[in-house]
């Protein structure tokens, strides 16, 4: 019933599986309170910056730390702001401003989610999903402006 083959083969699935490792293929930066890094952050899944960062970065996912300090040029699918972000930022997902997060600059999203406390201000532009150019002529065709029905009449 329990073989010794059998028990190494379980011993040797679970030493292969590290729950605390990222999964193969993603690559996380984790830049730690009191590091300061100034340059180009290239081919990251995920940036978490907890020091003093001034980068420019495309990434799938960027949080900034309570303690963090950002400044840079950065083009995310998402962004948590805990801590400060100057600069300009680019959220093709969603940008949420945590409590205490504060982002100034130029920054653009698709959607956005400031909580109680969070700080947001420059130029701030909501981008939308681009449509092909064959569907806006056809709403186009069909949708008639108030003015020009009552004209009509």
């Amino acid at each position: 019933m329990f073989d010794k083959k059998n028990n190494n083969n379980l011993n040797e699935e679970k030493n292969s599986i590290d729950v605390f490792r990222p999964a193969k293929g993603s690559a996380k930066v984790v830049i730690g309170h009191g590091v300061s890094i100034t340059g180009e952050i290239k081919q990251a899944d995920e940036v978490q910056i907890d020091g003093e960062a001034d980068v420019t970065m495309k990434t799938d996912n960027i949080v900034i730390g309570n303690t963090g300090n950002c400044k840079g040029n950065i083009e995310t699918h998402n962004a948590d702001i805990w801590g400060s972000f100057d600069g300009d930022l680019k959220a093709s997902g969603t940008l949420t401003i945590q409590e205490e997060g504060v982002a100034t600059g130029t920054i653009e999203y698709q959607k956005m989610q400031i909580k109680l406390g969070g700080k947001l201000s420059g130029d701030i532009k909501m981008s939308d999903k681009i449509q092909s150019i064959k569907t806006e002529k056809k709403e186009t065709d069909n949708n008639v402006s108030l003015q020009s029905a009552i004209r009509k009449e």
